[in-house]
């Protein structure tokens, strides 16, 4: 019976030290990815602008303020001001005792402009990004989308779709879409290779690991280049952070935590995805100039992740050409109404002459393996030649 059991359990050692391989080649590979980000880093060329300053930051983020998250604005703060982050954008959920809009980060803290937006909702059960946000924001939802659009764009302010592959109403006239979620983008992983990624990969690389499981959003760039062929829009990456993942086994109702583990704090969040913006440079960073850019467009998104995205430029460079320039060496793709119309390798690609159409660009870190040929580096907002 002894010789039976020992035989069961070298079988059972054997299975989960067969199960285990894959993702310890994945964290020496994953190691290996780090490396190449910091010589892409070393290596960067950013090109230089002479009319927009470029500020970086993130768009969608909640605290404990408006429920479904353990955030506190302390941890927020520190968080954007240890990345360097330009920006935050606030988008707290509605609430119908307290306005969260107006309770939550609303100026400048240490390095870091915070506006204070709503995560809102309609009676057509589509969702938005309110920026900036406003006391009436638990009503809206009794409001059929076009009258809370024609109402929001009233007060000048932005409403930008969330969790597009639930929105209905694609005929609206909303300013943007959230094509990119790291929230949704988590939900679609792997729970079982997700789970041993997390016991090899996550302590030591902790961002990059969450990177290898990003994919391009296929569909939502589709919609959003369906729509942009008609009118002009605005497209961001979002975070929706809310510092809620985790585990503490002691602690009491003010929030002291004896033994505890946070998987997403906002520190680590923010490091993954960033909004860049195109502000001109004879005007500061304020919650008007930094909307204006967003609904004009004059923004890329970066997931600086892989390398810092500063220094991305795209535009017209000649009476006739359109020149992008990439701060490191990568594949640069250049769209026509969402449909690839030329690509090059390095640091920059001229086209011309150019017609009508909507005009994008996507650019992808081949050099660094599966998935970033398939993932973008940056991708651009487009330029509308009608």
């Amino acid at each position: 019976m002894k010789k039976v059991i020992k035989k069961v359990l070298l079988i059972i050692l054997a299975v989960l030290i067969a199960i285990q391989a894959p993702f310890i080649y994945r964290r020496y590979k994953i190691g290996q990815l780090a490396e190449k980000v910091n010589e892409l880093n070393r290596a960067r060329v950013p090109a230089a602008n002479d009319q927009f300053k470029e500020y970086k930051g993130i768009i969608h983020a909640h605290t404990n303020l408006g429920g479904h998250s353990t955030g506190s604005f302390e941890e927020l703060i520190a968080a954007a001001n240890a990345n360097d982050l330009d920006f935050v954008i606030m988008t707290e959920h509605w609430s119908d005792t307290i306005d969260t809009a107006g309770l939550t980060l609303n100026a400048v803290y240490g390095k870091t402009l915070f506006i204070g937006g709503n995560e809102i909702d309609t009676a057509d059960s589509d969702r938005f990004l309110m920026i900036p946000g406003s006391g009436d924001a638990a009503g809206l939802r009794k409001m059929p989308t076009p009258a809370v659009l024609d109402k929001l764009h009233s007060e000048n302010r932005l409403a930008i779709v969330t969790y597009p592959e639930k929105f209905r109403s694609w005929d609206s006239n909303f300013d943007g879409i959230e094509v990119f979620s790291l929230h949704t983008n988590a939900k679609k992983m792997n729970p079982f290779t997700g789970v041993f990624d997390g016991i090899w990969s996550f302590p030591a690389y902790p961002e990059l690991m969450l990177a290898t499981y990003f994919k391009r959003p296929d569909e939502n760039l589709r919609k959003f280049d369906e729509i942009a062929a008609k009118r002009n829009i605005s497209l961001i990456a979002g975070t929706d952070a809310h510092s809620n993942i985790g585990f503490h086994l002691f602690g009491d109702d003010a929030g002291n935590d004896l033994l505890g583990l946070k998987l997403d704090p906002y520190e680590r969040i923010f490091r993954l995805v960033r909004q860049h913006v195109l502000i001109e440079k004879d005007k500061p960073i304020t919650r008007e100039t930094l909307i204006e850019a967003l609904r004009s467009g004059r923004s890329f998104i970066g997931f600086d992740v892989l390398g810092d995205t500063t220094g991305f430029r795209f535009g017209p460079c000649d009476a006739d050409a359109l020149c992008v320039n990439s701060p490191a060496g990568s594949r640069i793709a250049l769209l026509k109404d969402g449909q690839k119309l030329t690509e090059d390798e390095g640091l920059s690609l001229k086209y011309g002459p150019y017609g009508k159409g909507v005009y994008r660009v996507e650019v992808y870190l081949d050099q660094l393996g599966p998935p970033f040929d398939k993932m973008p580096w940056i991708i651009s907002n487009p330029i509308y030649v009608r």
